[in-house]
C-alpha cells in the first residue's frame, strides 16, 4: 500500500525539502500523511479546475510544482482550491524550489527537452548551462524553443551573436540573468520584465522569455515516469489543463 508519506519521502530523497528557498512553502500542505494513494493527479498548479478534476475522478492526492498554499491564508471558503481538496478528502503535496535545484529536477529536465549536452549547474542548481549541437542564430533558436515548448508566445532580444551555449532558469529567474550570461551565449527563462530585456538588448545580450508555464510544466510532469516505476499500485494522471494564460 502506497501512502501520501511514501510519495513525499521519495520526493524528499531526490529533491530534499530542506533545500527549498526560505520564502517557499513546498511540502505536504493538505490532508493526511497516512492516507492511502490509489490515484494521484499531477499538474503544474493546484488550480480550482485541477482540484475539481481530482475530486471528479476520486483521486487521493494532488501533486504539483507550485504550492497550493503560498504564505498565510486567513480563510478557506467553499469553492476555493484548498476547500475542494479538504472537503473531498484529497491530500496535496508540492515540490517547488526544492525540485528546481534538484539533479533531475526542473532545469535538468528543461535542458533535456531542449536537447542540451554537457550540462552543469551554477548558482546551486537554479541555473543549468549546456550546449547545443551547433550554433544557431537567435531567431532560429527562439523559434526552436517556441516550437519545442509549445509556447503561447515568446519574447527575445535581437542580437547578431550566435548561440551555442545556453543557460536555463525555468519559471521566474530573471534575477540570475547576469550570472547566467557570464556562462552562456543565451539565457532562457520563463518570466523576464520589459526593462530587464531592454537592458539586455542594449548590451547586445541574448535572452529569451519563453513563459512561466511553458518552461516548467513539461519538465515537472517528467517526474511522472519515475513515480510510475516506483509506485506500481498508484495511477498517476496528468490533469487535462492547458496554460490558463493565453496569448494571441
Amino acid at each position: 500500500m502506497t501512502t501520501v508519506k511514501n510519495i513525499y519521502d521519495y520526493i524528499n530523497s531526490i529533491a530534499p525539502y530542506e533545500s527549498q528557498e526560505e520564502w517557499d512553502n513546498s511540502g505536504h500542505l493538505v490532508g493526511d500523511f497516512r492516507q492511502e494513494v490509489k490515484k494521484c493527479v499531477m499538474a503544474l498548479d493546484a488550480t480550482k479546475a485541477v482540484c475539481r478534476f481530482a475530486a471528479d475522478i476520486n483521486a487521493d492526492l494532488v501533486l504539483t510544482h507550485h504550492p497550493i498554499i503560498f504564505g498565510g491564508i486567513s480563510e478557506v471558503l467553499k469553492g476555493s482550491a484548498v476547500y475542494i481538496l479538504a472537503s473531498s478528502g484529497i491530500s496535496a503535496v508540492c515540490a517547488h524550489t526544492n525540485f528546481d535545484v534538484a539533479r533531475g529536477g526542473i532545469n535538468d529536465n528543461l535542458a533535456s527537452i531542449l536537447g542540451l549536452k554537457n550540462t552543469r549547474h551554477i548558482n546551486g542548481g537554479l541555473i543549468v548551462v549546456g550546449e547545443l549541437d551547433g550554433e544557431m542564430s537567435i531567431d532560429d533558436f527562439a523559434e526552436y524553443v517556441s516550437n519545442t515548448l509549445s509556447c503561447e508566445g515568446i519574447r527575445y532580444t535581437d542580437t547578431e551573436k550566435p548561440v551555442k551555449t545556453v543557460a536555463l532558469g525555468g519559471g521566474a529567474c530573471e534575477e540570475y540573468a547576469i550570472e547566467a550570461l557570464g556562462e552562456a551565449d543565451c539565457f532562457v527563462t520563463g518570466d523576464m520584465k520589459y526593462h530587464k530585456m531592454l537592458e539586455a538588448s542594449e548590451n547586445g545580450l541574448a535572452v529569451i522569455s519563453a513563459g512561466h508555464y511553458e518552461t516548467e510544466c513539461k519538465p515537472f510532469l517528467m517526474l511522472k515516469d519515475k513515480l510510475e516505476k516506483l509506485f506500481g499500485d498508484v495511477e498517476f494522471v496528468e490533469a487535462p489543463v492547458d496554460n490558463p494564460i493565453k496569448s494571441v
